[in-house]
């Protein structure tokens, strides 16, 4: 199982067996793509209850979903976790997963952009969700369309597909 490459990205975008939907070619770097942060997020509300963690907790229960305008910013407060989606919509083929992971100059303010779960199984078809935290010690600005994470390709032994809870989501179900 291999990290792919610039032009192996390149090659499996033109055969199909990746999507990147809107796909910006200047987003592909030498072994990754760079997601864009979407408009939509989710903010925690103040809860004076306990949270059950179990398989059926939906944390929509528990957060208000916010629209912001392109140009405009969110807050993300120290020691403070917001959900955020990417406006990419990616889709992979059989054969194929990966790793959803930050980027270096954002984690350096503190900003954690995937903070668990960061793999991504074949045969996804889904805007991919962002969980936000503040580790560091002042308020972050965060705005849609920055090039806020990177999506690393693997090549996978088999042919599997990723059939879960949280596949096809995107903007209207997050």
């Amino acid at each position: 199982m291999a990290v792919l490459g610039r032009q192996a990205i390149l090659r499996l975008i033109d055969s199909g067996a990746i999507t990147i939907t809107p796909f910006i070619p200047e987003h592909v770097g030498p072994a990754s793509v760079d997601l864009t942060l979407a408009c939509s997020f989710r903010v925690f509300r103040k809860v004076h209850e306990i949270v059950d963690v179990n398989e059926h907790t939906d944390y929509r229960s528990f957060t208000d979903k916010v629209d912001i305008a392109r140009g405009d910013h969110i807050l993300i407060m120290p020691g403070e976790t917001i959900l955020g989606i990417t406006e990419e919509r990616l889709r992979l083929g059989p054969g194929l997963c990966g790793w959803l992971e930050g980027r270096s100059r954002f984690a350096r303010l503190g900003l954690m952009v995937h903070i668990s779960a960061p793999f991504m199984g074949p045969g996804i078809d889904s805007q991919q969700v962002l969980e936000m935290s503040n580790f560091g010690p002042a308020p972050l600005a965060v705005h849609p369309g920055t090039a806020i994470c990177q999506f690393i390709f693997q090549s996978l032994d088999g042919e599997e597909n990723y059939q879960g809870r949280f596949a096809g989501q995107n903007q209207s179900s997050f």
